[in-house]
């Protein structure tokens, strides 16, 4: 027999960051937002008590879900089991392998709502996989959203930004009230939508090179580039650049990150002892 899903009881486990999507008027601006098609491959990451889930697997062409709590999981299998599109995995996001479920470049459309704990660590884990996916779209805390669209001179920019736009276009879509949660955060979500792009905007001879610029200068980002990069690159390098030393992490576009980080890696390499 098929469970309802309004009679299952659930206490929200506050390690998991479960916050719990109720609010059917949101739920509906999120299945527009991403606009499922009978073609689309989707993964749902963390589908709780499956809000999305149910409108999501009426639509699209195979849906797979990525569940951290059994007892969650274990309820979509039971109530959804009829549902021959939807296959649910038990287990952690951020070591899913998203090479598990597809070969396929630019084959899968990637969901959820992200529990604020861990949704820059997903991201992250997300955007090293970027050419499995198609696009994503999540919903955040708002501060998140923010840091995820700012640009230089926003007190918001900085390294999730940054690296978030060097693999894909941002768009932060609408705001989401905490009172369409159950328990009620105590914070501001929004809804983001990230998509791949088939060209990064700037080229670099090494992507961990301007990964490691990026994250070194917005540790010291109340520094100026000259002083916060110092363990990197010198001063004497740096002068060749077109840059002005005396800016901030902040003050700071893409394109420049990616002009220091392929100064460092043009270095020649350093001959070893025998």
């Amino acid at each position: 027999m098929r469970a309802r899903p309004d009679t299952f009881h659930h206490t929200p486990r506050k390690r998991f960051g479960q916050n719990f999507l109720h609010d059917q008027t949101v739920i509906q601006r999120i299945i527009d937002s991403i606009d499922p098609q009978p073609e689309d491959h989707i993964v749902e990451i963390g589908p709780g008590k499956g809000a999305l889930t149910r409108q999501l697997v009426k639509k699209c062409g195979r849906l797979d879900t990525i569940e951290l709590d059994r007892d969650l999981a274990d309820y979509l299998a039971r109530t959804l089991q009829q549902e021959s599109r939807f296959h649910i995995h038990q287990g952690d996001a951020l070591k899913f392998d998203l090479a598990e479920l597809t070969d396929q470049p630019r084959s899968l459309r990637v969901v959820g709502n992200l529990p604020y704990n861990i949704s820059t660590p997903v991201i992250f884990h997300l955007l090293q996989q970027q050419s499995l996916i198609r696009d994503m779209i999540f919903m955040l805390q708002l501060e998140v959203v923010n840091r995820l669209a700012a640009s230089k001179d926003d007190k918001n920019y900085g390294r999730l930004g940054l690296m978030a736009q060097y693999y894909c276009n941002v768009e932060h879509l609408f705001n989401v009230p905490s009172a369409a949660f159950t328990p009620k955060p105590k914070v501001s979500s929004a809804i983001v939508r990230l998509t791949p792009h088939q060209t990064p905007p700037v080229t670099v001879q090494d992507v961990k090179c301007l990964q490691e610029v990026i994250r070194t200068a917005f540790t010291l980002r109340r520094k100026t580039l000259k002083n916060s990069l110092r363990n990197l690159i010198t001063e004497a390098e740096l002068q060749q650049l077109p840059l002005d030393l005396s800016l901030r992490p902040e003050n700071l576009t893409l394109k420049d990150f990616a002009l220091i980080a392929d100064a460092i890696s043009a270095r020649p390499e350093q001959p070893t002892a025998d």
